[in-house]
């Protein structure tokens, strides 16, 4: 007999990343590996330590959801946390006129949600909005959305190391990161779809990241805007050829794809049945124990546990891939919570306390 929250939505314990991750996702996500700038720009990363910078950044201009502060919002994170089997992160509201969320923080992660969101959409479609951040933290997204949100100020960094090449390398990364971020998108709509198990409200929400919430809400039609994104998606000839044009002068460079595909390839998932699936109960597992970024392994660089997604080390940039020797493990403690050190480390995982 399948779990349920207390809503009545479907649980699925130790449910593993590979059960709705998009192959395309994957397959992008192995390209951007595969670029040889990748573990300086990981080191780059941390030595300047991004991650804490922009958890201290949001923390400080963001209103912090719990059982007494934005209560409802604090109950449906944890709700979705619970169907994906994903320990809660922290969740916060910001004010921002744009629809949009986000996911940050390797080591404390976090999720933001825009204020124009709780004004536009409903609980349903929140929930949905919701999974799909959750499913950045299950699928091992955020350390790479990280760098991809900080892509040019690095490579501007490493341009200014390596006198330039950095700069021209580069450009293959970008594009990857690119095709990359759009692709994870496809597969975080299908968490959100998971998580809220609702499909009018996941496609309504699609559509109102295109036109927005109105009052004339109640005209919306989701039918009509699948039958939108199915023909937009079939043209061909001239029209195809002005895609293509489209692709190369302006989409090549977003970060999410445009909402009629994001709809298109909703409704593919489900009418392949997948989606059915899950829902009744089979899926692959992972029986780790549902660490915030999926399945671990260990790097043998500097001994942290680092998702099974990510190729390099976000402590040390060593190539988890690789065959090398292992690196002594961490042998200094955090002198404000005693927790060990991974060697290298300029903050601790555990608490946050700068290393001298």
């Amino acid at each position: 007999m399948s779990e349920k929250t207390g809503s009545g939505r479907t649980r699925f314990p130790f449910i593993s990343a590979d059960a709705f991750v998009s192959p395309r996702d994957r397959a992008a996500l192995n390209a951007l590996q595969k670029t040889p700038l990748l573990p300086l720009l990981v080191r780059k990363y941390n030595e300047y330590a991004v991650d804490r910078i922009f958890y201290v950044q949001n923390s400080a201009e963001s209103v912090r959801c719990g059982p007494r502060q934005f209560p409802t919002l604090f109950a449906m994170m944890q709700e979705a946390a619970s169907i994906l089997d994903v320990p809660e992160p922290e969740l916060y509201v910001k004010y921002d006129v744009r629809y949009n969320a986000y996911t940050a923080g390797v080591n404390r992660t976090f999720i933001t949600l825009h204020s124009a969101l709780l004004d536009g959409f409903s609980n349903d479609e929140l929930m949905y909005i919701i999974g799909h951040e959750m499913g950045h933290i299950k699928c091992g997204h955020v350390l790479y959305q990280m760098l991809g949100r900080m892509l040019i100020p690095l490579l501007d960094m490493l341009g200014d190391v390596t006198l330039g090449v950095g700069r021209l390398a580069g450009v293959g990364l970008v594009i990857a990161f690119y095709e990359w971020l759009r692709q994870a998108e496809f597969t975080c709509d299908r968490a959100g779809l998971l998580v809220s198990q609702d499909s009018r409200a996941a496609f309504s929400a699609t559509m109102k990241l295109g036109c927005g919430s109105t009052r004339f809400d109640a005209e919306m039609d989701v039918e009509a805007f699948l039958e939108q994104a199915r023909a937009h998606s079939e043209q061909v000839g001239l029209e195809g050829i002005a895609k293509a044009l489209v692709f190369l002068l302006y989409t090549w460079n977003l970060d999410h794809p445009q909402v009629v595909f994001r709809a298109k390839g909703l409704d593919e998932w489900i009418k392949s049945g997948a989606y059915d699936i899950i829902l009744g109960g089979k899926y692959s597992q992972d029986m780790t124990g549902g660490n915030q970024l999926g399945s671990q392994r260990r790097c043998a660089g500097c001994d942290t546990m680092v998702s099974s997604t990510v190729r390099f080390c976000p402590n040390c940039g060593n190539d988890l891939n690789s065959s090398g020797p292992a690196a002594p493990a961490p042998s200094a403690s955090c002198a404000k919570c005693g927790s060990a050190l991974a060697r290298g480390a300029k903050f601790c995982a555990d608490c946050g306390a700068p290393v001298p």
